[in-house]
């Protein structure tokens, strides 16, 4: 791991910084929300030079179109704009995305008691994808690289086994409520029904596995590729949190939302688990993630900030043209809800982060009552499938880089897969919206 500078030091303090003065936040005494946004802005600006170019022109190109669709808002229909307040969008989500980072601070890596047996051929790519969609749930990106490092330490990653880590990733934002595809959407639909979308995206995740194995072993011959296998203590630790996450939202704090409840706790039990070691142990490690993991999320922070003032931007000026008179449908519907799903996966394929065809569409839409939650599940499915096949996608620049690959390549590859996940999702779409 490279030394970090000055710069990307100073950004990942104001990193932290927003992550606990949002913490502070949820005690209703004083409102930091400005204070957070602005904090994660300036670390984007200090962090800017670092991004990947094709983030950075992305997250570039956001922005302007959002401060541009303002602009026209204020001065060319007289709408009233926020000034102050227009970089607060997507901040408290970046929060979230923020705490999740330090449950890596429990970390499995390393410790052959969490690694089971090694296993090839189809058995062992099924493995594969359960490992990394059952740690991903919780642990995020960091689930990938922990299995994808393991298998690679003798001889490059093959197709099948990147594709088992893309899609094993991918497919458990259908239902995690620690990923950051959840905490967007409930920023965009806070009255969904979570129950309902969990019990839809669930199964789906679940055919996406299978699909994924029986795919795999037709295409390719697996005799030789080598399997992941978790040992069934590792899994303690997300079925664990999520049952932390649903006591804390139905008993303990049941006014705080579920990206609340996540932003603080899961710091707060890696802060604990560090403790049992002494405090200068706790303080040392939680000073590391601080200098080096937060600012290697820049792109993903950037690009949740970015769209969240393109949202802004746009749902001002739409409202301002149209005196809020007009919104994409007057009903949203099973057919509504089919079309929006298509046209987001679409926008992915070509290389547009699901984060955008998702806020969007939110933003010119009216939606009520069980039709946020038809358009929480849309989201969600479009963005699973939609991540796994787009070549921009965070998961495939991540396996990019890491593993030598092409986002491309894998796009390539996972076409058919996105074409039969995205039947079943349009499927699960029409039960859905019947039974809500």
């Amino acid at each position: 791991m490279h030394e970090s500078t000055p710069r990307q030091r100073i950004a990942g303090g104001l990193i932290l910084l927003a992550l606990l003065l949002q913490i502070a936040g949820f005690s209703g005494v004083i409102n930091t929300t400005y204070a957070v946004s602005y904090g994660l802005w300036l670390a984007v600006v200090l962090l800017w030079r670092d991004i990947p170019l094709r983030s950075r022109r992305q997250a570039g190109v956001l922005i302007a179109l959002g401060i541009g669709m303002l602009l026209v808002a204020r001065w060319g229909y007289g709408a009233r704009v926020d000034w102050p307040g227009i970089f607060t969008r997507n901040a408290f989500v970046v929060a979230m995305l923020v705490g999740v980072s330090f449950i890596a601070l429990i970390g499995t890596q390393g410790n052959r008691r969490t690694e089971g047996q090694r296993v090839t051929g189809t058995g062992g790519v099924l493995r594969t994808w359960l490992g990394v969609h059952f740690l991903g749930t919780i642990l995020n990106l960091s689930a990938v690289f922990m299995v994808g490092d393991r298998l690679s330490r003798e001889k490059p990653l093959s197709t099948p086994q990147l594709l088992a880590l893309n899609r094993g990733l991918s497919s458990a934002a259908l239902w995690s409520p620690f990923f950051a595809s959840m905490g967007v959407v409930i920023a965009l639909v806070p009255n969904m029904q979570y129950g309902y979308v969990a019990l839809a995206g669930f199964p789906l995740a679940m055919a996406a596995g299978l699909i994924t194995t029986l795919e795999l072993r037709r295409r390719f011959d697996l005799t030789e590729v080598e399997g992941f296998s978790l040992a069934p203590q590792s899994l303690l630790m997300p079925l664990c949190m999520a049952a932390l996450v649903m006591l804390f939202h139905f008993w303990l704090t049941p006014t705080l939302s579920i990206v609340g409840i996540i932003t603080f706790l899961l710091p707060t039990v890696a802060l604990a688990f560090n403790l049992s070691q002494g405090p200068v142990y706790a303080l040392r490690r939680i000073h590391q993630h601080s200098m080096t993991r937060l600012p290697a999320m820049r792109g993903e922070i950037s690009l949740f900030l970015a769209a969240g003032l393109f949202t802004l931007g746009l749902s001002t000026l739409v409202d301002a043209a149209t005196q809020e008179q007009w919104t994409l449908f007057a009903h949203f519907g099973t057919p509504e809800a089919m079309m929006s799903f298509v046209v987001i996966v679409l926008s992915a394929i070509i290389g547009l982060h699901p984060i955008i065809g998702v806020s969007t569409l939110a933003s010119i839409l009216a939606l009520e009552g069980s039709e946020q939650t038809l358009f929480a599940f849309v989201a969600l499915a479009a963005w699973a499938v939609g991540t796994a096949v787009g070549p921009l996608s965070g998961i495939n620049l991540s396996l990019q880089g890491r593993y030598g690959t092409s986002g491309y390549y894998l796009m390539k590859h996972n076409l058919g897969y996105a074409a039969l996940m995205s039947t079943l999702a349009l499927i699960a779409i029409a039960v859905l919206a019947a039974r809500l």
